[in-house]
């Protein structure tokens, strides 16, 4: 099969838009897929190319100080600048799905999100308010918040390295977006997660604990937990295609 890569804006957000050749503009299920920290959309294209090969339509947008919206001297905050990407990652969404909502370039009302790292945590925050999200995919992402921004807090204090005294209070929205404190937002939809053992940055124990918690629920029930043993923080190709396998199932079959 061969896709078609178009680079284009959606009103102030730079993305690439991935689908099959033959059927670009025809409806299809549509994957907003979100890279992670300090990379850019290019650097997510193979991932996307694997979903766009079932046949569904994939969006990727570069993150707010990332890519083509890299800014001169941004904020040296350590975690402060991380958030705020994902806040703007969360506030664009609407503007990316409405777009080709609007243009009947959804099939079925079939629509999903994925990201890997700190694309897995912003796709972990969309599924607390965006119910017409059929199935996502979160990628040695945390979709717990809090503890995330209790474990940085308390490094950085350990190693005496500077940080806003009252970070935690200019992060307080991130409770509003944090699936770990509302999991009954997940409402049985399909949720694949997939995370390395020897993760260094996003613990392993702590999204599979969040699995563990929830799996045995109604809401939960759907969920999905492939384990990498002893993969670090990288995307592989292997978990490209198990990604690109379980969007096909969902939306496909």
């Amino acid at each position: 099969m061969k896709l078609t890569i178009r680079k284009r804006m959606i009103e102030h957000i730079p993305i690439l838009e991935v689908a099959p050749e033959d059927k670009i503009n025809e409806a299809l299920p549509l994957i907003v897929y979100y890279h992670g920290w300090q990379t850019k959309k290019e650097l997510a294209l193979t991932a996307g190319k694997k979903i766009a090969l079932k046949n569904m339509r994939v969006i990727i947008p570069d993150g707010m100080y990332h890519g083509e919206r890299l800014v001169s001297n941004p904020t040296k905050i350590p975690s402060f600048r991380f958030w705020s990407t994902i806040q703007h990652n969360l506030s664009e969404f609407s503007l990316i799905k409405d777009y080709f909502e609007e243009r009947h370039l959804v099939k079925d009302d079939l629509l999903g999100v994925a990201g890997f790292s700190m694309g897995g945590m912003t796709t972990a925050g969309i599924l607390t308010h965006f119910p017409e999200v059929k199935a996502a995919a979160i990628l040695m992402g945390a979709p717990n918040f809090q503890d995330f921004i209790n474990r940085v807090t308390t490094y950085m204090t350990k190693e005496n390295i500077y940080h806003v005294p009252v970070l935690k209070d200019l992060l307080t929205w991130t409770t509003n977006y944090d699936l770990n404190l509302m999991p009954e937002k997940i409402d049985g939809r399909p949720l694949y997660f997939w995370h390395g053992t020897e993760d260094a940055k996003l613990p392993y124990e702590v999204t599979h604990q969040f699995y563990l918690d929830n799996i045995h629920t109604d809401y939960g029930k759907n969920m999905r937990f492939d384990t990498g043993v002893g993969e670090p923080h990288i995307l592989t190709i292997d978990i490209m295609n198990r990604t690109a396998d379980f969007f096909e199932k969902e939306f496909t079959n």
